[in-house]
């Protein structure tokens, strides 16, 4: 975009992130892993299509995400820089393939996959993503999760509790938060996005409105110490900037039903710009502000 000058059609924003499946697998088998050590034993890998959680110690680690397939080996020596213990467990925060494509190697390590079970059930089945124009085929058998829960469930190791959380029909139906209790660390998958235009999936259950209430849940359970863990952007996040985000998804979302309400078609609400205020810092990745306007228009009645 910046070398345009300025922001794309909607015609070219749509095909651009409808490209997004090729483009961030051809971007993690370049990338590299970036570690962040957290409080206690929490750590974060990024680079690998979502951010990636890890709990270490004796009994084994936990992963939240598996990333991309193409980034494994760049993932392992991550790994193995925290600690020599093995991976036992692997947390799906939802079913996209940029955060459960490693789920096959991960199991093969010897990881037991937990998920919420829309997650499973999506990962079971061939799905159509519309609005990446995208046909995801069936995952094998040994990258679909084979502990399930339909709320919530807790795991504990290493001396912490992993307090597995689902929100309903937010960016997906499958979305789970994860907290690490002891260390007081929170990963929101893609319920959270830091700094940049959410994509929300009505092709398998989510919704604006689901959004907005799961990151309100979440900032109610949280505090002031919270370590926030998005699903993309920066990975260390807290609760005024989750703040911020809530802020400008209510205000889109506002914006944008008042102009519907109107019965403005699709293409002069985006003409509109009703995303304006927010696109300096929101809308500088795939999500452009014409995309971003679609995904919201989508999802409201």
């Amino acid at each position: 975009m910046a070398a345009t000058g300025g922001w794309l059609s909607p015609q070219q924003s749509f095909a651009k992130a409808q490209g997004i499946v090729d483009m961030i697998r051809a971007d993690a088998a370049m990338a590299s892993i970036k570690t962040y050590k957290l409080r206690g034993n929490v750590a974060i890998l990024e680079g690998s299509g979502g951010n990636i959680a890890v709990l270490t110690g004796s009994d084994g680690k936990l992963l939240v995400d598996a990333g991309i397939t193409a980034t494994r080996p760049r993932i392992m020596e991550a790994l193995s820089g925290l600690d020599s213990a093995p991976v036992k467990h692997l947390v799906n925060t939802h079913w996209h393939f940029d955060h459960a494509d490693g789920n096959e190697w991960v199991n093969r390590e010897g990881a037991t996959i937990f998920a919420h079970e829309n997650t499973r059930k999506n990962l079971m089945a061939a799905v159509r993503v519309e609005d990446w124009d995208f046909n995801f085929p069936a995952a094998p058998s040994s990258a679909i999760p084979t502990e399930t829960f339909p709320d919530e469930t807790t795991i504990t190791l290493n001396q912490t509790k992993a307090i597995l959380k689902h929100h309903p029909n937010a960016h997906t139906n499958g979305d789970i938060t994860v907290t690490f209790a002891e260390a007081n660390v929170l990963h929101a998958g893609d319920i959270y996005w830091n700094g940049i235009y959410p994509f929300i999936d009505y092709s398998t259950g989510g919704s604006i409105d689901g959004t907005i209430q799961a990151v309100e849940a979440i900032l109610a359970n949280t505090d002031g110490q919270t370590i926030i863990i998005p699903g993309h952007g920066h990975p260390i996040s807290n609760g005024s900037e989750l703040r911020d985000y809530r802020e400008m998804l209510v205000s889109i979302r506002d914006r944008i039903s008042k102009l519907k309400s109107q019965n403005r078609t699709l293409d002069e609400i985006i003409a509109a710009n009703p995303t304006a205020p927010f696109d300096q810092k929101w809308g500088q990745f795939v999500i452009t502000p014409a995309f971003f306007t679609k995904l919201v228009y989508e999802g409201l009645t």
